[in-house]
């Protein structure tokens, strides 16, 4: 009897470390909206755009460092990302004016591309079994949530104590340490004959030519846009449109008694149900189809943004958005870099779902971006709003028609 493969292995632990750290400081940016803009008097729009140009760089830089890894090894693409990281924060940590932040930003979103989801999903695929695979990209995925619900809270915790050029400096060390766990992260070359022949380009323009790839490709846009607009602006939102916490209240009791610490708050609240949300994805996952599951997950997206919006924000409305947003913040990633292995093979995964994942970072550019810029002249965010329930129900339709086999079975 072949003995089981099994679902934990020092790949799987050192991938979930690694995207758990990159996830903690880069969900954290949100909670320095205010306190840098007071400091210098910058605009919303101006910190917002900075935030906004590490989502775009994230983006660019994931299909770069895929190839990278798949190239030169995923370790010495994680490493170069984990010291691109550092260097941006600790530039990020000296600049006094909007473009210095903004320009800084750009090594910060490469960075997190170098130590993110398409480096470490690839190198966690190619290590796990068929039939563990799901899961696994599934744990890594909800690895990135426990990171976010420990990054706003620690960033909002070190402000306290330390001006917020500090924090970034701790970060900064922080993902260096990163660097240490990797002689544990050793994955084999999992691919198939034909895999192994196909060069990078000719897999590439055979993904370009199927209307398949084209869609994961738009559908993955607002997944990007709300995730990166709620992360960027929901502290800033609640502080300022939340109704009051009354004293004698649940949350007043347990220390939260201000909007600003129930913002910081509201992204951990997310981080957990995301968790829970994103394991039980993996799991059907192997079960179900992923293009349906994905349809499903972005109508639920858009009807629950659509109901907060349009009821009264209170803290249990930001509570409830919370928890329900977040059971399906990152639940479409295992089940979108799933379906691109599924159809496209492992031996260029990382390539092929970094790509993908620019559509991703370009939706969170513009969500970023036209949330401080949409505040700057309404003074709110309803519209920026509406537009992300919009795109959530556009990437809803649009999965629908993926073909979802193997690109050579199709052809064949």
């Amino acid at each position: 009897m072949p003995r089981a493969t099994p679902l934990f292995t020092p790949v799987l632990i050192v991938g979930c470390v690694i995207i758990m750290m990159s996830f903690a400081v880069r969900a954290s940016f949100g909670v320095f909206q205010i306190p840098i803009a007071e400091e210098f008097g910058w605009l919303r729009s101006e910190f917002s755009l900075a935030i906004a140009i590490q989502n775009l760089a994230w983006g660019i830089g994931q299909p770069i460092f895929g190839a990278v890894a798949e190239k030169i090894g995923d370790r010495k693409a994680i490493v170069l990302g984990a010291v691109v990281y550092a260097a941006g924060l600790v530039l990020s940590a000296g600049a006094t004016t909007p473009f210095q932040m903004q320009a800084y930003e750009w090594l910060v979103g490469f960075g997190i591309a170098g130590t993110g989801f398409g480096v470490v999903l690839a190198v966690v695929g190619r290590a796990s079994s068929d039939e563990n695979r799901s899961m696994s990209l599934a744990i890594v995925t909800a690895a990135g949530s426990a990171g976010q619900i420990v990054g706003a809270p620690t960033a909002e915790f070190l402000l306290t104590m330390m001006s917020w050029q500090m924090v970034f400096l701790v970060f900064a060390v922080s993902v260096l340490a990163l660097i240490l766990t990797l002689p544990l992260m050793r994955a084999p070359e999992v691919a198939s004959k034909a895999e192994l022949e196909e060069s990078l380009g000719q897999i590439l323009v055979k993904a370009f030519k199927d209307p398949s790839y084209t869609m994961i490709f738009l559908g993955f846009f607002s997944c990007g846009y709300q995730l990166a607009f709620i992360t960027a602006h929901f502290p800033a939102f609640v502080t300022e449109m939340c109704g009051p916490i009354m004293p004698g209240g649940v949350l007043h009791s347990v220390g939260v008694t201000t909007t600003s610490a129930l913002g910081a708050v509201a992204i951990s609240l997310i981080g957990a149900a995301n968790v829970a949300g994103t394991l039980f994805a993996g799991y059907l996952g192997k079960r179900y189809t992923k293009k349906y599951l994905l349809a499903g997950i972005y109508t639920a997206r858009t009807v629950v943004a659509a109901v907060f919006i349009l009821l009264p924000i209170t803290p249990l409305s930001v509570i409830i958005f919370s928890v329900a947003m977040g059971s399906l913040w990152l639940a479409t990633v295992p089940l979108t870099s799933g379906l691109v292995a599924h159809i496209y093979g492992l031996r260029y995964m990382g390539t092929l779902y970094g790509i993908v994942f620019l559509s991703h970072q370009i939706g969170g550019f513009l969500g970023v971006w036209l949330g401080g810029r949409m505040y700057d002249i309404y003074g709110d965010y309803t519209l920026v709003w509406w537009i992300g329930v919009g795109v959530g129900a556009f990437s809803a339709i649009v999965h629908l028609p993926i073909r979802e086999r193997p690109l050579a079975a199709a052809a064949a």
